[in-house]
């Protein structure tokens, strides 16, 4: 009888999740709007980081400059997210697709450092933005490998997947960067849950300030 309601209870939460497949309406309209909005706004501030952080990272170790790594989107769809590169060239040749640290992680480059602490390493992913790839606000896309390795261990982790992901989210802003991926569904779940502009504005926000103080860590 244990096992029957555990089963129940657990059919519930699933199709309470696909319900809202369908609720996020809202979500690209808000995107696209505070989108050109922030480009309109701040054109100059724009326009430094694309040139001063691809300089910096070339100058650092004559590296590339961009990183591209498939992740899941909505429904578990692949796409490449874009990224300034953080880490030394190939830095998963010899070890494959691991969760990767924090500021102790040795393969994080100095210039990684500091745009990892102020989520610049980010800024490439506007592109996903427009594609539709990605939402300003949502759960973070985990890459295919460590999706099959958290859902394994993780009941539930794949219901992360019935909304878009986002460029930052709840997990974000209340945990760290090297919060458990347990805690981090704990989060999603719950912004899911709760998803509103509203609530989006306010991690907006939010997330503006972490970035201004430099505490992405």
């Amino acid at each position: 009888m244990l096992v029957m309601k555990r089963r129940e209870r657990a059919d519930i939460a699933d199709y309470e999740f696909e319900q809202r497949r369908g609720r996020d309406w809202w979500k690209r309209p808000f995107d696209l709007a505070a989108l050109c909005a922030a480009h309109i706004a701040l054109a100059p501030v724009w326009l430094a980081l694309w040139v001063g952080i691809p300089l910096a990272i070339w100058l650092n170790d004559r590296g590339p400059i961009f990183y591209t790594q498939e992740r899941l989107g909505k429904n578990g769809r692949v796409f490449k997210v874009y990224k300034f590169r953080s880490m030394i060239p190939d830095a998963e040749e010899d070890t494959g697709a691991v969760w990767a640290g924090g500021d102790e992680d040795a393969r994080i480059t100095r210039v990684g450092r500091f745009l990892r602490a102020r989520a610049l390493d980010e800024l490439p992913q506007v592109i996903n933005l427009w594609k539709g790839d990605l939402s300003l606000v949502g759960p973070r896309p985990e890459r295919p490998e460590l999706t099959e390795e958290f859902a394994r261990r993780h009941k539930g982790f794949r219901r992360r997947l019935a909304v878009r992901p986002g460029l930052t989210g709840l997990a974000q802003v209340r945990g760290h960067y090297a919060t458990s991926p347990r805690c981090k569904l704990r989060y999603d779940t719950l912004y899911i849950q709760r998803m509103s502009p509203w609530l989006d504005v306010k991690l907006l926000f939010i997330s503006t300030w972490i970035t201004i103080r430099a505490r992405w860590r």
